[in-house]
């Protein structure tokens, strides 16, 4: 089965930049979307950006501008690169890829990931300090 790990979090100061990775071996999705989702204690894990097979790319409102997703078909390494990182941002970030019965285009892959059929990483924690 497909599994994923996350690297590249760490510490960093506010208006600083960290780049994330999710490896994924295994691969045998031709059509999916993959996602970073980020989790903080006492919140509700959040959606932060998703790319799919075409290089379709969507971002939430919160991370607009400042976060870009890169993915390497051929390797299957995905990208999140953060900058002009706030505390706000500070969370475990994981990766996910879902098979092709989800689309990126639409809310789904962060409004109902728990019921989604797909596998995830186990995270990788980035600590933003002011």
């Amino acid at each position: 089965q497909i599994q994923l790990e996350e690297s590249g979090g760490g510490s960093v100061q506010t208006g600083g930049s960290l780049n994330v990775s999710c490896a994924a071996t295994s691969f045998t999705y031709s059509r999916y979307c993959m996602a970073w989702f980020r989790l903080t204690p006492g919140h509700e894990r959040e959606g932060v950006a998703a790319i799919d097979n075409y290089g379709f790319t969507t971002y939430m409102d919160s991370v607009k501008g400042r976060f870009t997703l890169f993915q390497d078909k051929a390797k299957n390494i995905l990208w999140l690169q953060m900058n002009n990182l706030n505390p706000s941002d500070a969370a475990v970030y994981t990766c996910a890829v879902f098979s092709a019965a989800t689309t990126c285009r639409s809310d789904q892959w962060y409004t109902n990931s728990d019921a989604l059929a797909g596998f995830w990483g186990r995270g990788t924690q980035v600590t933003v300090t002011s």
